[in-house]
Order: structure tokens, then C-alpha cells, then sequence
């Protein structure tokens, strides 16, 4: 084997583990964005119900205010006016709650979605550099076997045709 062989086979073998490296590097940084996403799901999952917390102590504030409101002009609590708008408020509170909460639930799959993507580009991303790990080799072994066929430092063997220029027998200067 000439030194040029042996140069071509050792950047063949460092670029094939290079790009293993760097294929499981990306690999292990969507793999983190994935856990970051599933992560803040969790988080706005906990937000929502803060905020649906949040959302029931203000109304319950408004409740007792409008309560208030009603004592201080002489309205019955319970009977005609006051029992609309108190139906009312009950309906849009447990309207408002649905939708929170329908909000919430649709940023969670969203976030758990990026989560799952981030994996799939991770994987993707591990296979490229597989497959570029194949061609490399392939592209390697592809240059050492035509240096070892054609020369690289290394003899070959010489194929004469049966004739020559002149028509009448070997000719030494046609070569295949």
C-alpha cells in the first residue's frame, strides 16, 4: 500500500467517524429541545389552571360586589332582574372557564407536537449521517480500489490486442 492509499483511507475513516459525531450531536440537541418543549407544556398546563383559578376568585369577587350593588338599591336578591343578571353571569363565568381551558389544552398539544417533531428531526438527522457515513466509505473504497488498479505507487499488467497498427501481428504500443 503507497503512502497515498494510506492517506486516503485515513480521511475516509476520520470523515466517517466525524460525521457519526456530528449526526449524534444534532441528534442529542433535538432530543433537548424536545425535553424543553415537554417542559413548558407542563408549565402552561399549570397556567391554565391558574388562570382558571384566578378567573373563579374575580368572579367571585364580582358576584359579591353586584350582591352588594343590588342590597344598597333595594333589590331582592334571588327574584326577577337580579336573578337574570346573576344567571347570566353564571353563564358567561362557565363560558369563560370552557374557553381558558380549551386555550390551555391547545397550547399543551402544541407544545407536546414540537416535542415529537424535534425527536423525528433528531432521528432524521442521526440517518443522514448514517447514510453520509455509507458514501463516504463507499466513495473511499471506490478511490483505493481504482489506486490499486491503476497505479498509486503500485505495478499493473500490460493487455496486448491480438494486432497492431500495421494489421499483421502485436503491436508493443497498443495498450487497453
Amino acid at each position: 500500500m503507497s503512502w497515498q492509499m494510506a492517506a486516503v483511507a485515513t480521511i475516509g475513516a476520520v470523515t466517517a467517524k466525524q460525521q457519526g459525531t456530528i449526526g449524534k450531536f444534532n441528534q442529542s440537541v433535538n432530543e433537548r429541545n424536545a425535553v424543553i418543549a415537554e417542559q413548558e407544556s407542563e408549565a402552561l398546563k399549570k397556567q391554565g389552571e391558574f388562570d382558571i383559578a384566578q378567573f373563579n376568585k374575580s368572579y367571585q369577587k364580582l358576584v359579591g360586589q353586584t350582591e352588594v350593588a343590588f342590597a344598597k338599591s333595594g333589590v331582592v336578591s334571588g327574584q326577577d332582574t337580579a336573578y337574570r343578571i346573576a344567571a347570566a353571569n353564571a353563564k358567561e363565568k362557565y363560558l369563560q372557564e370552557n374557553i381558558m381551558k380549551y386555550n390551555s389544552q391547545v397550547a399543551v398539544s402544541k407544545k407536546l407536537e414540537e416535542a415529537n417533531f424535534a425527536r423525528i428531526q433528531g432521528s432524521m438527522a442521526r440517518e443522514q449521517a448514517r447514510l453520509a457515513q455509507f458514501q463516504t466509505i463507499g466513495s473511499t473504497g471506490t478511490s483505493l480500489l481504482n489506486m490499486s488498479n491503476f497505479g498509486g505507487g503500485q505495478s499493473y499488467s500490460k493487455t496486448y490486442t491480438g494486432f497492431g497498427k500495421s494489421g499483421y501481428g502485436r503491436d508493443p504500443g497498443d495498450i487497453m
